[in-house]
C-alpha cells in the first residue's frame, strides 16, 4: 500500500529552541528564557536540569546572559529563517512544524492589544514557507508561556489563563487564517506532571499541593483546547486542529501479572490527556485516580459540555523511545528517556543520552493510537540526539542517524500497511537546536549542522550532513526508497 500520495513529510522545531532574539522587537520573557544549561549536572538527571524555583527565576531576570540561558539565543532562526527555509525547501519538505511564541504577540500575556512586530514576524515566516512550497503546521503552546503569568498566577493552575490563551489564539487565527490550515493546541500536553513549570508555568514552591495544581492545570488546558478548537473551526473554514501527546510506550518488565499491571497503569495515565481531547470526557479510571489521591478538580458548570462538543480533528504525537515497568523498581535497570527515568529494555540499544532505540515500538504506538482513537494520526516528533563531528572539509558523516530513521520509517510504513491513517511525519529536529530538556547544543538532532557549541560559541553557519541528502531522497520517493 505505502504512504498516501499527499503524505506530509517534514520537520519540527519550537520557537523557544531556535529563534533566539529573546528581548528583541517587543518580545517579553517566557518560561523558556529562565531555563539554564548546567554543565556541572549529569545530562541524564533531568530533575536537576529542569528544576526551577522562585529564587532562580528572580536571578534569571537580573541578567541578560545568553551563555548559560541558551534558549535566549537559540540558533538565531529569528534572523536566519529565510536561509533555513531555503534549506528545508531543498530537502523537499511538504510541511514544517513551528510554534508561535506567545510572548512575541502578548509580551506579558495580559496586554490589551497584540505586539504588531511579533505578528509581522510570523507573517513573514509563513510567507517564506509558502515561497518554498512548505505547508505550516503550527503549535500554539510549546513550552513558551509568558513568565509573567507563571509568576503572577502560578501558570495554568489558575483558570484566568484560559481566556488569556484564547485571546492569543484568536489573534493568531484571524491574522494567519490565509496562511495556516493545520494547528496543534498544547505540545506534549501530558508532560504537566513531568515538568510542571516548563509545560504549565507552575512554580513548585508556590504550590501548597503540587499534584492538585498539576491536575487542575490539566483541566484548564483541556477547556482552553476545546474553546480554541471551536474558535479555529469558526474563524478558519476547513482548518484542522490536533492534540499532541508524548507517546511514552511502556512494556511489562516480565510476564509477572504484577509487572503487566504496572505497565498498564503507566500507559493509562499517558493516554488520559489525549482521551479527554478526543472523546470529550474524563476516563473513569482517571476519575478513580483523582478520588484515591484526594484530588478535587474545580470545574465550571459548562466545562464538560465544552469538552464534549469541541473535540480535536486528529491526534499527533512524539515518539522517541520505550521503557519497561515493574511492580518493584528494584527489578529494573533505570535509564533516561524523554524527560523521564524508567526501566531499560535489555533487548534495545541506547543513544549517547541513554534513550532506548525502539523502531518496532513506533509501529506498536501507531497501532495502539489508531485502534484507540480511530482518528487520523500525525507523527510530529521523532529523532535521536547524538554527538556529531564537523570535519575539516565541513562534512558531517552521520550514518548512525540514517540507520535510526531508516528503521523507524520501515516500521511506520508497516503500520500504514496495516490500515493506520497517517497524515504525515515531521522529524525532531531537521536542524540542530537547543535541547528542550538539557538546554544543550551538543545533543544534535538535525539533518543540518549548526556551528554552535553548548556555550554559544561558533559561527552559527549551517552545513548539510550526510543524512540531509538521504532524507531528501526519502521524501522525493515518498518513502519508497530507504536504502
Amino acid at each position: 500500500m505505502g504512504l498516501r500520495n499527499d503524505f506530509l513529510w517534514g520537520g519540527a522545531i519550537a520557537a523557544n529552541q531556535v529563534e533566539g532574539a529573546w528581548n528583541v522587537d517587543g518580545k517579553g520573557p517566557s518560561v523558556a528564557d529562565v531555563a539554564t544549561y548546567k554543565p556541572e549536572v549529569d545530562v541524564k538527571d533531568y530533575s536537576k536540569q529542569v528544576g526551577v524555583t522562585s529564587d532562580s527565576i528572580n536571578e534569571a531576570l537580573k541578567t541578560d546572559d545568553v551563555k548559560y540561558y541558551p534558549k535566549r539565543r537559540g540558533i538565531d532562526f529569528y534572523h536566519r529563517y529565510p536561509e533555513d527555509m531555503k534549506l528545508f525547501g531543498e530537502l523537499g519538505f511538504k510541511t514544517l512544524r513551528i510554534s508561535i511564541a506567545w510572548t512575541r504577540i502578548f509580551p506579558n500575556g495580559e496586554e490589551e492589544s497584540p505586539n504588531q512586530k511579533g505578528l509581522d514576524y510570523y507573517k513573514a515566516v509563513f510567507k517564506e514557507m509558502h515561497k518554498n512550497n512548505i505547508e505550516p503546521l503550527v503549535t500554539l503552546s510549546h513550552y513558551e508561556m509568558p513568565l509573567n503569568l507563571a509568576v503572577k498566577y502560578n501558570g495554568w493552575a489558575d483558570r484566568k489563563i484560559i481566556n488569556l490563551f484564547r485571546k492569543f489564539c484568536d489573534v493568531c487565527f484571524k491574522k494567519f487564517k490565509d496562511d495556516v490550515k493545520y494547528w496543534l493546541t498544547f505540545n506534549e500536553i501530558d508532560s504537566v506532571t513531568r515538568h510542571p513549570f516548563t509545560s504549565a508555568g507552575i512554580i513548585p514552591d508556590k504550590s501548597d499541593n503540587l499534584l492538585q495544581d498539576e491536575y487542575q492545570a490539566f483541566h484548564n488546558q483541556f477547556v482552553a483546547s476545546a474553546l480554541v478548537t471551536k474558535d479555529c473551526h469558526e474563524i478558519i473554514p476547513n482548518s484542522m486542529m490536533g492534540c499532541m501527546l508524548t507517546k511514552l510506550t511502556d512494556y511489562p518488565n516480565s510476564s509477572d501479572p504484577r509487572d503487566v499491571l504496572a505497565s498498564f497503569n503507566k500507559n493509562t495515565m499517558n493516554y488520559f490527556p489525549a482521551d479527554v481531547q478526543v472523546f470529550g470526557e474524563y476516563p473513569k479510571l482517571v476519575l478513580d485516580f483523582f478520588k484515591k489521591n484526594g484530588l478535587t478538580i474545580k470545574m465550571e458548570p459548562e466545562d464538560l459540555n465544552i469538552l464534549k462538543e469541541n473535540t480535536v480533528d486528529f491526534v499527533s504525537f512524539s515518539y522517541y523511545m520505550s521503557m519497561v515497568s515493574s511492580y518493584d523498581e528494584n527489578n529494573l535497570t533505570l535509564t533516561a528517556g524523554n524527560t523521564i527515568v524508567g526501566g531499560k529494555n535489555p533487548y534495545l540499544k541506547s543513544t549517547d543520552w541513554g534513550w532506548t532505540v525502539d523502531p518496532v515500538g513506533l509501529r506498536i504506538s501507531l497501532l495502539q493510537l489508531y485502534d484507540r482513537y480511530q482518528k487520523p494520526l500525525f507523527i510530529v516528533e521523532n529523532g535521536m540526539g547524538a554527538k556529531d563531528s564537523l570535519t575539516e572539509d565541513k562534512k558531517i558523516h552521520d550514518n548512525y542517524r540514517i540507520e535510526y530513521f531508516k528503521e523507524h520509517f520501515r516500521e511506520m510504513i508497516k503500520a500504514v500497511d496495516s490500515g493506520v491513517d497517517l497524515l504525515g511525519y515531521t522529524s525532531w529536529a531537521p536542524i540542530d537546536l537547543v535541547s528542550a530538556s538539557t538546554s544543550q547544543m551538543s545533543k544534535r538532532y538535525g539533518f543540518i549542522y549548526v556551528d554552535e557549541d553548548d556555550l554559544g560559541q561558533g559561527t552559527f553557519n549551517r552545513y548539510k550532513k550526510d543524512s540531509f541528502y538521504w532524507y531528501q531522497h526519502v521524501i522525493a520517493t515518498n518513502g519508497a526508497e530507504l536504502d
